[in-house]
């Protein structure tokens, strides 16, 4: 019967952790088609509609390892909550903007507030996984955030054609009745001595110092990884609608197949795929999967010639970043202590971020001065080069693997 208790708990929590993740991705999505129209209209140019972009991400950086922290002391649910309603709440302030400033302070306390929801999350999915269970947990969460970014457009087009502010409203309605359902029903994760011992060794460590310093550790090549997903993935999204007009001549309706295409492509993959192959084959393995067929799908685009090519390219190129991302989030979580796990995902999360600042940035430079193919062929070349890097360092990574994996999970179950 207890067991039982404890399965339905935890489903329970999975749905709203499920829930969570989609809503703010949808957010993140609805943003995109209607923003650079509700800025414009407010006398945005265009270079202060990418400082608005960056913004977002620029904070996430920032604050994403501090709010990572602040879960492995206080507990997984206050963070998830306070990232919930203060998306929901900078989502409203979007809506009743009605200047240009108004929409930047919207956007950054947005990133400030919204950054304390994915790490903690994936934190929380750590501490309630077992090893065997973890790269599932983690396709469960890449495949809510796929269908975010997925649906998230679509909404946002069609609520934005009866109003501009409408899409805004909607995503904040929706985040704070999902925090209401979690301040009811999502059970704390984190034990109380875990929280103590997490107070013990962090009280004097700071936070950005962290993500500097990771660089040398454990997580070392995985944050690299990480950044390196990021920066190509904006690095396609900065420059893909440039590339397809010129390349082939595509409008605003194939641009949206194709990008739904991914997307679709993406959550089913890691919601019903990705953690039985990482079961099987191990989140190493994966990850390189992950790194060839970006490398593949970064040069085979150069080559198509119609739209079907480019959705069999932006397929292939989905099912690698479905098998790279929740392998990356998997690993780096058995790499750390059970008590560091919300640090971790932070700092992780930060190097996320930093990718999706650099990566529109170098391929616009790139496409501007080189040419549309520029940014495909360095994309992946540098996958190619990190593809081939990972045999090497794997092996250093799996050393220390041996050391931490062993660190007991399952006396850190909800029971506060």
């Amino acid at each position: 019967m207890e067991t039982n208790s404890k399965q339905a708990s935890y489903r329970r929590s999975m749905v709203i952790l499920f829930l969570t993740m989609f809503i703010v991705m949808v957010g993140f999505g609805v943003i995109m088609p209607i923003l650079p129209f509700f800025a414009e209209s407010m006398g945005a140019s265009a270079t202060q509609l990418g400082l608005l972009f960056a913004s977002y991400s620029v904070v996430q950086f920032i604050f994403s390892p501090i709010w990572g922290q602040m879960s492995d002391r206080v507990g997984r649910k206050p963070v998830i909550l306070v990232g919930l309603v203060g998306f929901g709440i900078s989502f409203m302030l979007f809506g009743m903007a009605t200047s240009l400033w108004m929409l930047f302070a919207a956007r950054i306390l947005g990133g400030i507030l919204s950054a304390a929801t994915l790490p903690t999350v994936m934190a929380y999915i750590a501490d309630t996984t077992s090893a065997e269970q973890r790269g599932s947990g983690m396709g469960v969460l890449g495949a809510a955030m796929g269908m975010g970014v997925t649906f998230g457009p679509v909404i946002g087009g069609f609520l934005g054609e009866r109003s501009p502010s409408l899409p805004f409203f909607f995503s904040g309605f929706l985040a704070l009745a999902v925090a209401v359902f979690a301040f009811f029903l999502l059970p704390e994760s984190l034990s109380q001595a875990r929280r103590q011992k997490a107070k013990a060794i962090r009280r004097r460590r700071s936070s950005m110092v962290e993500v500097l310093t990771a660089l040398s550790g454990p997580l070392g090549f995985l944050l690299v990884l990480a950044f390196l997903a990021s920066f190509a993935s904006a690095n396609l999204e900065g420059t893909f609608a440039l590339f397809s007009e010129v390349h082939l001549g595509f409008g605003e309706s194939e641009m949206g197949l194709v990008f739904g295409v991914m997307g679709v492509v993406m959550a089913l993959t890691q919601g019903l795929m990705v953690g039985r192959f990482i079961n099987r084959w191990g989140e190493e393995r994966m990850i390189q999967v992950g790194l060839i067929s970006s490398a593949l799908g970064f040069f085979s685009l150069l080559t198509t010639s119609s739209l079907i090519g480019v959705l069999i390219v932006m397929a292939v190129m989905g099912l690698g970043n479905a098998a790279m991302r929740p392998a990356v989030n998997s690993l780096a979580s058995k790499l750390v202590a059970p008590d560091e796990q919300g640090s971790a995902m932070g700092v992780v999360n930060s190097y996320n971020s930093l990718g999706r600042i650099f990566g529109p940035i170098v391929g616009g430079v790139l496409f501007d001065t080189l040419g549309y193919q520029w940014p495909y062929i360095f994309g992946g070349l540098v996958f190619m080069l990190t593809f081939g890097g990972s045999f090497f360092l794997f092996n250093r990574n799996r050393m220390v693997l041996n050391t931490t994996a062993s660190y007991p999970l399952e006396d850190n179950a909800a029971s506060d």
